[in-house]
């Protein structure tokens, strides 16, 4: 590990009643000490915690412990089901059901803290570990609101971690051969790009069940709510369906928009959104009668970004997403059989001189007409991550030991910050678009305009409720 990390940091407890740090050293053993050359020594490896180590949890674990720097030395997780494949990976990792618990106790022990809970828990579980001068990891979406998202940018610079959100497809190769085909000018000004997805396949656009169950008795319930209101129990909401529901997920976008809209921020360097329009598909509780479900996500949406100019643009640029199976119109020079995206999912350049193409997480880049893919194989220009999306890890795992600032990443929180932003003001007018007032929906059909130095909507009010939501007392997200 890196001898100049800040070892001393504030558990929860002492952060909350004092505001004190506590210190606390620890010895290097030279690794002749212990072995030759190509030998890790433990002090020169990367001490992880993880939270929420179930599913996606569980295998982002493996992929730090694969990387061969890293110990998993601490597991976290309120659902002790799905801890079980993690909890019996690693045998040696102290488990904790509360997170809070497990930094207070441990914190001079861990270097960087790995977070894939629900998107609702993602800045409660963040936040404090980077307060106590941990790197951390978060899966996508970084955040579950923009205030959120703009904390956690904040906290990152603020504090000095090495970060990295879990869109492993800005590690691989073909976002590289994008920005080199971009950089090349084979396209031109690019000026407007679609994106879309075959998600969501979990269900959406229904009412929240009228039936409780019994809490399993492996899961904490409570826990698990974290920062989200209080409800009783409902069966099959744990451990997937919950992307569906706006207290908790963030629908289709959350789940692939920084998989697939990544692709156009790193190559234009866009930043925050200018504005943004949204439609919804619609639900039926019977022939006649719209269903209005505002507490679930629509089972499908079609939503319109604005970006400003940036330095590798001539003017404003137009994101279009897509998602529950719309697509948009396949462009001419792509032929009649040929894939569109990879199918279910994709990203289009148009730009004034050419088209480019890719599936999800910017896969199998192609020019159009895809002859042309062939003819401009470029020479490299941006290094390649080895082992692209299992390099996503083992590059984090690497920052973190050379220390803040030393090496880069692909997706820093300065990225996939504003990157996740983007996102959720996508879902702000998505959200806006399904409000209704007195029977009305004032909100479908408007552009929303933002104001971004004051995280605000500036003409309908109604949506900035969403902007930064209500957290349950006692889960309070703390101040940067």
């Amino acid at each position: 590990m890196d001898k100049n990390r800040n070892q001393s940091g504030k558990s929860r407890r002492d952060f909350i009643k004092t505001g004190t740090a506590a210190a606390a050293g620890f010895m290097i053993v030279p690794r002749y000490v212990l072995g030759g050359v190509g030998y890790v020594p433990p002090s020169d490896k990367l001490v992880i915690a993880g939270i929420g180590v179930g599913g996606k949890g569980e295998s982002d674990l493996r992929n730090f412990h694969d990387s061969g720097k890293a110990t998993i030395a601490y597991l976290c997780d309120v659902d002790d089901r799905r801890a079980a494949g993690s909890v019996k990976r690693f045998p040696n990792a102290k488990y904790y059901k509360d997170f809070r618990e497990m930094l207070d106790r441990e914190h001079k022990h861990i270097d960087a803290v790995s977070v894939s809970t629900p998107d609702h828990n993602h800045a409660i579980h963040a936040l404090p570990a980077m307060q106590l001068g941990k790197h951390v990891y978060v899966q996508k979406p970084l955040t579950h609101d923009i205030f959120e998202a703009r904390a956690l940018t904040a906290a990152a610079k603020k504090y000095k971690v090495v970060t990295q959100m879990g869109n492993q497809g800005a590690s691989g190769d073909g976002v590289r051969i994008m920005r080199e085909w971009f950089d090349a000018g084979l396209l031109g000004d690019v000026h407007t790009i679609y994106t879309w997805t075959d998600r969501p396949v979990w269900p959406q656009g229904i009412p929240w069940p009228a039936k409780r169950a019994e809490v399993p008795a492996e899961l904490d319930w409570d826990r698990w709510l974290g920062t989200a209101p209080y409800k009783d129990y409902v069966d099959k909401l744990v451990p997937f369906n919950w992307r569906g529901w706006w207290d908790y997920g963030t629908g289709a976008l959350g789940d692939m928009g920084c998989h697939i809209m990544e692709a156009p921020f790193s190559i234009l360097g866009l930043q925050y959104v200018k504005d943004v329009q949204a439609s919804v598909g619609t639900v039926y509780v019977d022939e006649f009668k719209r269903g209005y479900f505002p507490e679930s996500c629509p089972p499908s949406s079609y939503a319109v970004l604005t970006f400003p100019k940036t330095a590798k643009t001539k003017g404003d640029v137009t994101i279009h997403w897509m998602d529950g199976g719309i697509q948009p119109q396949r462009p001419e020079e792509l032929g009649a059989n040929e894939v569109f995206g990879d199918g279910g999912n994709g990203i289009l350049f148009i730009g004034t001189k050419g088209k480019m193409m890719a599936g999800c997480y910017a896969e199998n880049p192609r020019l159009l007409p895809t002859s042309l893919t062939e003819q401009h194989r470029l020479p490299v220009k941006y290094e390649r991550v080895p082992g692209s999306a299992e390099g996503h890890y083992a590059q984090w795992v690497e920052a973190c030991i050379a220390g803040y600032g030393n090496k880069p990443v692909s997706a820093p929180f300065e990225i996939s910050g504003p990157l996740t932003e983007a996102l959720l003001m996508a879902n702000l007018a998505i959200r806006g678009s399904d409000v209704r007032i007195d029977n009305r929906y004032p909100g479908r059909n408007l552009k929303l305009l933002w104001d971004n130095n004051n995280m605000k909507v500036t003409n309908f009010d109604e949506v900035n409720r969403f902007v930064k939501r209500e957290y349950r007392k006692g889960w309070e997200l703390p101040a940067v």
